[in-house]
């Protein structure tokens, strides 16, 4: 941590204090020295700085990190997983430059990943991800919506392992970037708006600190904390993704595209990925659900 300290006037020195309190000047002699216990104050970063800390960690393009702008300490918090080693750390510092100081390094567990594989499972031809949100149009189009890396490159969905229950066909994805893609439904399974049985009755950004609660196909029913906002995320092989909600809320493979919201009905994500597992815990990233309802014209219901 980058510390300012006040240092004495050049030509003050302790003998200078000393003939000061033999002529009774106190005042001026304790004004020019400072006290060696004096407060220290913690550097601050201008917006600009912030900016350019958090693009230099983008710039150094290490697997396994990601970061966001923590407004309480007015630094860039970088998490990093257990792949990223100390000379890769020093590489994002050494392209900080001189705002190598504003980078708050953070260690977790496990590794980044995307979590391939609002809770039931839906399978592509070549793997399992989450339902997110059930979603219409204007027009009562009814949808699903759920992670871009789970749409991207696949057209047809069903319901069960076998392929034979088809729910839907993929209508849009973007990934990498965002981490969102839409489903249109075809099949006559059933779609609630509900969430592990809560109500989704509308859509939000959550707070910093908000209690949270995720769903998805692995692991089922997950609470936690949100940490940060506009998080970015290296997932490795040119995989980034910003604007993420960064989350304590345990997940694992399998759980990608589940849904994230609160306990009074507001659908806040869709399951990114993130490291660690719901035996030890881990840190969890999900796609604002409110971005990807403006890009497809969907609203929860």
């Amino acid at each position: 941590m980058r510390i300012k300290r006040t240092t004495p006037r050049s030509g003050i020195t302790r003998r200078t204090r000393l003939i000061a309190v033999s002529t009774g000047l106190v005042a001026a002699a304790a004004i020019a020295i400072p006290n060696a216990t004096a407060a220290e104050t913690p550097a601050t970063f201008s917006a600009a700085q912030l900016k350019s800390a958090s693009g230099s960690v983008l710039k150094a393009d290490i697997p396994g990190t990601a970061w966001a702008v923590d407004s309480k300490t007015n630094r860039v918090t970088v998490t990093v997983d257990s792949t990223v080693s100390q000379a890769e750390i020093a590489k994002i510092k050494e392209q900080a430059g001189g705002n190598a100081d504003a980078l708050t390094i953070k260690r977790t567990a496990g590794k980044f990943s995307k979590f391939i594989q609002g809770g039931d499972a839906i399978y592509a031809s070549s793997w399992r991800c989450s339902l997110g949100f059930n979603v219409q149009d204007s027009s009562g189009n009814q949808y699903f919506l759920t992670a871009g890396h789970c749409t991207d490159g696949a057209g047809t969905w069903w319901s069960n392992s076998g392929h034979t229950t088809v729910i839907g066909s993929t209508a849009g994805s973007s990934f990498p970037g965002n981490d969102y893609g839409i489903v249109r439904y075809s099949g006559s399974v059933s779609r609630p708006g509900t969430a592990n049985g809560v109500d989704i009755t509308r859509a939000a950004t959550p707070s910093v600190g908000t209690t949270v609660i995720r769903d998805g196909s692995t692991t089922g029913t997950h609470s936690g904390r949100v940490t940060a906002l506009n998080a970015t995320v290296n997932y490795g092989g040119g995989d980034v993704v910003g604007g993420l909600i960064q989350t304590t809320v345990c997940a694992e493979p399998g759980d990608s595209g589940g849904s994230l919201y609160g306990s009074n009905g507001t659908a806040y994500g869709l399951t990114s990925g993130g490291s660690g597992n719901c035996t030890s815990g881990g840190t969890t990233f999900f796609q604002p659900v409110t971005e990807a309802l403006s890009a497809y014209g969907v609203s929860v219901y």
